[in-house]
């Protein structure tokens, strides 16, 4: 995808971390997305799969697409059975009208909006939708707060808290919810995590070094991380839909 292109397409050096880590999204914020719309849906961004596994587990007809085949090697490997395509928001390898809804899962903040809406609304059936949807930490608990420090704000998490999250033609208006939920981590599962994030993956050996140590004393202070334990991790999952005019 466009915006911070190298970046976008880093994952794969990943692929690992960010499937032993990242969290899939709650049922009832997949649920508002989806709404009562048809079965075909394409999952643009989608990684590892977390959000496409829960699509075809709902019945839905997939099909991924993302700009990384690393990432889509992985995929395939967790939903075989879906189709898989190399692209980015901007340039869809799929044709006209051709699916009832597009999801963006921890995705959108890599795209050029105003091209991808009028891509995306290309390959999306007149009536049919947008979503957007991102898992967002809760740092009003101090040792989540402590984490963010270490590993700084990402994109997402600085478009979401700047109300910069847009759609453009031939979308209409944007409509948000917030969903409240917790996932449990061990030690090693909060390293994974911020191993998974691309300010990590872009960093220099010395900053990786860095944040593996700062970390590492985070979680060494945490006692219910003592004897191979875990912690429940806060998010705020923020969803966005909208209607293809």
């Amino acid at each position: 995808m466009t915006k911070q292109q190298p970046l976008s397409q880093s994952f794969g050096r990943a692929s690992g971390s960010y499937e032993r880590a990242r969290p899939g999204y709650p049922e009832e914020a997949v649920a508002w997305l989806l709404d009562d719309s048809p079965k075909r849906v394409a999952d643009i961004g989608a990684g590892t799969g977390k959000l496409t596994r829960q699509l075809v587990a709902d019945g839905r007809e997939v099909v991924a697409v993302d700009p990384d085949a690393e990432m889509l090697r992985s995929l395939h490997d967790a939903v075989p059975g879906v189709p898989t395509f190399v692209g980015s928001a901007e340039r869809l390898p799929l044709p006209d009208a051709s699916v009832d809804t597009a999801l963006f899962a921890q995705a959108w903040h890599w795209v050029e909006p105003v091209a991808a809406s009028a891509e995306v609304g290309r390959v999306v059936r007149p009536g049919g939708r947008l979503g957007l949807i991102w898992n967002v930490r809760d740092e009003s608990v101090e040792w989540v707060r402590r984490f963010g420090e270490i590993c700084h704000v990402s994109v997402a998490e600085r478009m979401i808290t700047n109300g910069d999250t847009i759609v453009h033609e031939p979308f209409g208006v944007l409509e948000e919810k917030t969903f409240h939920w917790a996932k449990p981590f061990s030690a090693d599962g909060i390293l994974d995590l911020a191993r998974s994030r691309s300010f990590y993956i872009g960093a220099d050996a010395a900053n990786q070094e860095r944040i593996d140590r700062e970390l590492r004393e985070l979680t060494d202070a945490l006692p219910e991380l003592a004897d191979s334990g875990t912690i429940d991790l806060p998010y705020v999952t923020h969803a966005y839909r909208a209607v293809r005019l």
